[in-house]
């Protein structure tokens, strides 16, 4: 009797990688394309930014009802990141995967590891800079930081670089359109997996 081929199943896709390895430009590039993603929207408390939409950008909540949410467990993970609460909330992805859609959610090093111990077929993507020396370009061009705040998330950027062997999966962003396309890649070859992961939350 042949044997039924495997059942394509919904993928928890999470991108990391350190600050200023351009995160938010890979996943800018994905939206705009139109791919069959449901991508999470973050909670966050920081202020909402000129250009910036609530519901799209980020979930903008006050400080009380980020820790209501984190009292009531619907966040998937949370940390404080520069004095800012940010939290990927559990209903929507849940939600999303149930619906049959592959959901793509964008946190820092700390947060992929902590959705890697909750959900253990999570697929972790990481996003690394050409060098070292390329992303600490990148985060002194930004000029949104004091001194002491542009050397503290280089340190931090380094200590991050040290978590890639936690991953299943790197991706170099010498270019956004190439790393979008290798991303692509990654989730093609994970549908077609003969053992799925089997995510549940």
């Amino acid at each position: 009797m042949q044997r039924p081929l495997p059942r394509t199943r919904s993928l928890l896709i999470v991108l990391s990688g350190p600050s200023g390895v351009g995160k938010d430009a890979v996943l800018a590039r994905m939206k705009g394309s139109g791919r069959p993603l449901h991508f999470a929207v973050t909670a966050t408390t920081r202020p909402q930014r000129k250009g910036e939409s609530d519901g799209v950008d980020y979930h903008f909540v006050t400080r009380e009802r980020f820790e209501e949410m984190v009292k009531g467990r619907d966040l998937l993970e949370w940390a404080e990141v520069y004095g800012n609460f940010y939290g990927v909330p559990r209903r929507q992805v849940k939600e999303a995967l149930e619906q049959g859609h592959d959901v793509l959610v964008k946190v820092d090093v700390q947060g992929a590891a902590t959705i890697k111990r909750a959900v253990s077929q999570a697929l972790l993507i990481f996003l690394a800079p050409p060098s070292m020396a390329v992303l600490e370009e990148r985060i002194r061009q930004r000029n949104t930081e004091s001194v002491i705040e542009l050397e503290r998330r280089i340190a931090t950027a380094h200590e991050e670089m040290k978590q890639l062997g936690t991953f299943d999966y790197v991706v170099v962003n010498a270019r956004v359109a190439r790393a979008v396309a290798e991303i692509d890649a990654i989730i093609t070859a994970e549908k077609c997996r003969v053992s799925p992961r089997v995510v549940a939350l």
